[in-house]
């Protein structure tokens, strides 16, 4: 019997207004930056060499501006996902680091000391985010075997999704990039899922691309 492989191309969003000045956006929205919209539209450029069979897309702006961008040279029609969402860090969203110290220090000491079961004022616990986010990929798996798969979607998505892929606990430091626009790509097999690729920008051609999540 052939194996199966179900391809899962993970892009994060393009660089925002925020990236740029430290702010946690979470499901707070921010526009894409001057740099943000030149990464989509390269990533546009190098995707029309690819066959991709179906796009989903976090329905925050930031997502849906990238993939309308990168999608646009290959005519893409894309569904949105609510399931892709960044992290939502409640009393935090929309604050810098030295914001959070002076209007939320407790909340900020407890997010950045407790682990990730802690769950912020209104917000998501990270072992809330990571089972969602890794329920996304199973469901796309399950709803599309075979096929190239895409997901727009954000630094904290692909974060949790990487640790769940290659086993890494949600209290281990992050040692892997979170890369704006870049390419991530994982497979999923009768034997589970395998990590391909990851962080690639070659697309970019110079253009700098932030690791901020």
């Amino acid at each position: 019997m052939t194996e199966v492989f179900t391809e899962i191309v993970l892009i994060r969003h393009g660089e925002t207004e925020w990236n740029l000045t430290g702010r946690w956006q979470g499901h707070a929205d921010s526009p894409l930056s001057k740099r943000g919209i030149s990464q989509a539209e390269a990533l546009g450029e190098r995707m029309t060499r690819e066959k991709v069979d179906y796009v989903y897309v976090s329905d925050l702006q930031r997502a849906q501006h990238t993939a309308e961008l990168v999608g646009a040279p290959s005519n893409w029609s894309f569904e949105l996902m609510p399931e892709l969402r960044e992290r939502d860090i409640g009393v935090l969203e929309g604050l810098t680091t030295d914001e959070m110290l002076k209007k939320q220090p407790e909340v900020y000491q407890s997010f950045c000391e407790n682990g990730p079961s802690y769950q912020p004022p209104g917000g998501e616990s990270f072992c809330q985010f990571s089972d969602r986010c890794f329920s996304a990929m199973e469901k796309l798996a399950t709803l599309h075997p075979g096929k190239k798969v895409v997901a727009v979607t954000h630094g904290g998505v692909l974060g949790a999704i990487f640790r769940n892929v290659l086993g890494i606990g949600l209290d281990a430091p992050r040692n892997f990039l979170l890369l704006n626009c870049s390419v991530n790509r994982i497979q999923k097999s009768s034997k589970g899922w395998n990590l391909v690729s990851w962080g690639d920008v070659s697309h970019l051609q110079g253009l700098d691309s932030l690791d901020d999540s």
